[in-house]
């Protein structure tokens, strides 16, 4: 038996999904900051949930490791919860995957659905604690106080979203569809459709005892040749049937004459 379509997209989209997460855990790009105030037009402040880049757009030059110099944006509400919720998503993908591979069993004839759909509810758990933080992340993304930028009050705030919210979310998704996907093997549905079995097609047979006993058929060889008639014997019994028509019609005439 070849492995269930519903396994195989699970088991493929449920690795690609964790390492679009661990992407966006550890690079500090959540979001960008761009228009600072008394710095150059070119300097864009990247930060993270681990740490905060100034990055200058023309010379393509990268400090980083500024996490100690705001400590208001790491004290946000939003940042220890996007920490414990990133990780414990990696760590609970990580063990929905190995759940989940010995319950496929590729190289067996039949995968074991219990263990297979267990992995696939810790994948989809998975998904839905990366997805969590950053929706929480992305709606509060101009509120986060942060003391490393410097902001020009005579300009707009430019603040826009970064490549990590867009993987995490792609992620996060991947996840949870491959999770819901490899859950639905825990029942046998539609005939078993969804796990990829044959429906069987089951045959009503009458019992043994319910047939007809053929009659045994004579054996030309073994029967005994004077039990058929022979010619003589149908004449004599022709004439005994003629003699009783015979009786029977002088009674009748005897019986009409009185």
């Amino acid at each position: 038996m070849r492995t269930p379509g519903i396994l195989i997209f699970g088991m493929v989209l449920a690795p690609c999904g964790w390492i679009l997460d661990l992407t966006s855990t550890v690079a500090p790009n959540w979001r960008t900051i761009h228009n600072l105030a008394n710095e150059p037009t070119d300097l864009v402040v990247e930060q993270g949930i681990w740490d905060i880049c100034r990055t200058s757009t023309t010379s393509r030059s990268q400090l980083c490791s500024q996490q100690g110099n705001d400590q208001i944006y790491f004290n946000s509400q939003i940042i220890p919860i996007a920490k414990g919720m990133m990780v414990a998503s990696l760590i609970v993908t990580v063990l929905g995957l190995a759940v989940a591979t010995p319950g496929v069993r590729c190289w067996k004839d039949r995968p074991r659905w219990i263990l297979a759909s267990l992995g696939g509810l810790l994948i989809f758990c998975s998904g839905a604690l990366t997805i969590i933080p950053i929706a929480w992340y992305t709606h509060i993304l101009t509120s986060i106080n942060s003391t490393s930028v410097k902001r020009d009050p005579t300009k707009t705030d430019d603040i826009r979203v970064g490549y990590c919210i867009i993987l995490g979310y792609i992620g996060g998704i991947m996840e949870v569809l491959g999770g819901f996907v490899m859950f639905l093997g825990i029942c046998s549905c539609c005939g078993g459709r969804n796990r990829g079995e044959k429906s069987r097609t089951y045959t009503t047979q009458r019992p043994a005892t319910d047939r007809p006993t053929p009659l045994p058929r004579p054996n030309p060889e073994t029967e005994d040749p004077s039990t058929h008639p022979t010619p003589e014997d149908l004449t004599m019994l022709i004439c005994e049937i003629a003699n009783l028509v015979s009786t029977y019609c002088e009674y009748f005439v005897r019986c009409n004459n009185c």
